[in-house]
């Protein structure tokens, strides 16, 4: 049994939660979130309140019942506060910058390294601090998974992508005799 499946959600006054076909649609002040739903999945709003059941008792539905509440919550989240990543590129000469739809990076490769920016995303570059928002949870993490993935934090001198509350071990290094 989903611990997370089983509990009703509230909707809050200025989100509103529809099912139109086989999708749950999520329109709030920040924008419109839709998410299709799978048939072992069944959605009820009734009294301002969402839940989700499996449609049957397959291990795949239950497996899902969870999955997809907190999707649910995270669409009825998000499009009341957007939700944010900050990542902290470190090293000399390592610089940022988002021009137009695109996020350049300088991180010591012979190029620059350009990543399209998603649409529905808010990408802010301030000297070596990026800070990505958006209504997306998913794609919030995804982009900024991408970008790190570029110049992971190397465990020396700590130079590469980190986010902003991740501690990089680090190792000693090499002993003079």
């Amino acid at each position: 049994m989903s611990r997370l499946g089983k509990q009703k959600y509230e909707i809050p006054a200025n989100t509103e939660i529809t099912l139109v076909d086989n999708f749950v649609v999520v329109k709030g002040p920040l924008g419109e979130l839709k998410r299709e739903l799978r048939p072992e999945i069944e959605v009820k709003i009734e009294d301002n309140k969402v839940s989700v059941n499996p449609t049957n008792n397959s291990p795949f539905a239950k497996a899902l019942w969870g999955t997809f509440a907190s999707h649910i919550t995270n669409m009825i989240q998000g499009v009341s506060t957007p939700y944010e990543k900050k990542l902290i590129l470190e090293g000399v000469g390592f610089k940022s910058e988002v021009k137009g739809d695109k996020l350049v990076l300088a991180l010591g490769f012979s190029h620059l390294v350009e990543i399209e920016i998603p649409e529905g995303l808010k990408v802010v570059a301030e000297k070596n601090n990026i800070t990505i928002s958006g209504i997306d949870k998913e794609l919030v993490g995804q982009f900024a998974s991408k970008t790190r993935k570029k110049k992971k934090a190397e465990p020396y001198k700590g130079k590469g992508f980190r986010y902003y509350d991740e501690v990089v071990r680090r190792k000693q290094g090499k002993k003079n005799v």
